[in-house]
């Protein structure tokens, strides 16, 4: 367990029941901090038909389960591509809690339009993923570190990459570039943040059992295949050429999330690090 006792965290894309950002939102939840969650408030339509039955929420289902470990919680809905949303989201944080000490940019944009072959990639399906996935994380990633270089005391931000930001993928060339960018990206900062003791790592997971798998499914799935069906075929393949056996679950993630945003990783910065059960090695 790390000690992250009277740290501020804060999450975005957190609203999932099945998600990564929920997952590591309780995890550094578990080990002592603070957590503000954020997400689009679109996400609510999201939510599928037996998790509304089960009652969950959303945003507001991830913070009632963070203050019911004993945890202070904020949530926030925010479009983390929105340059005056991002600088609120950071002012409600810091006017609630005065600090952040861990970034976590999980924020994505939505499988869909953009997992076709390149010469069907419309250039607003390839705009949307970079807005999301680059643009987002380069704006939280601004406002939070000019806070942290403000306030002294150093910070810890990671980034939530890809193993397809380390190898091109067939049919996810908008998502791959937008991957591939974050990596250079938390590469770029991690050198411009040591000075100031701001850890910047990204993290690189292969094909974990979320929500988004249901819509890279249904993008992908072929004419007279149900998304279902294809799901089922797609994590059953996945799994087969995983070293370990299966593909992550969200606390795969959560565990590495929570050894870059604790002391122990204090001399590790600038990595991209794969968590795909031996898939990608590098």
């Amino acid at each position: 367990m790390y000690d992250l006792n009277g740290k501020i965290a804060l999450v975005t894309g957190a609203g999932g029941r099945h998600g990564i950002g929920r997952s590591i939102a309780i995890r550094l939840a578990d080990e002592g901090a603070n957590v503000v969650v954020t997400d689009v408030e679109a996400s609510l339509e999201a939510i599928r038909a037996e998790d509304r039955q089960a009652g969950w929420a959303g945003l507001n289902s991830v913070v009632e389960e963070i203050e019911s470990k004993g945890r202070q919680s904020l949530g926030l809905f925010s479009d983390v591509s929105d340059g005056p949303q991002v600088a609120d989201m950071v002012a409600k944080t810091l006017d609630q809690f005065g600090r952040i000490d861990i970034l976590v940019n999980n924020a994505g944009s939505r499988p869909g339009k953009d997992r076709v072959p390149v010469l069907e990639l419309e250039e607003e399906a390839f705009d949307e993923v970079q807005r999301v996935n680059v643009r987002g994380t380069y704006l939280v990633s601004r406002a939070v570190a000019t806070h942290m270089v403000n306030r002294g005391g150093g910070g810890k931000i990671i980034n939530i990459s890809s193993g397809a930001g380390k190898k091109g993928i067939a049919r996810y060339a908008a998502y791959c570039a937008s991957k591939f960018a974050v990596i250079g990206f938390t590469q770029a900062m991690a050198q411009e943040m040591a000075a100031h003791r701001i850890n910047v790592n990204a993290i690189c997971p292969g094909l974990v059992d979320t929500e988004r798998v249901d819509f890279i499914a249904n993008a992908l799935a072929p004419e007279g295949e149900s998304g279902e069906e294809y799901r089922a075929d797609m994590v059953r393949e996945r799994a087969f050429r995983v070293p370990m056996g299966r593909i992550a679950q969200g606390d795969d993630i959560a565990r590495m999330a929570a050894f870059l945003a604790s002391a122990e990783s204090d001399y590790v910065t600038g990595l991209s690090i794969s968590v795909s059960g031996g898939s990608e090695m590098n």
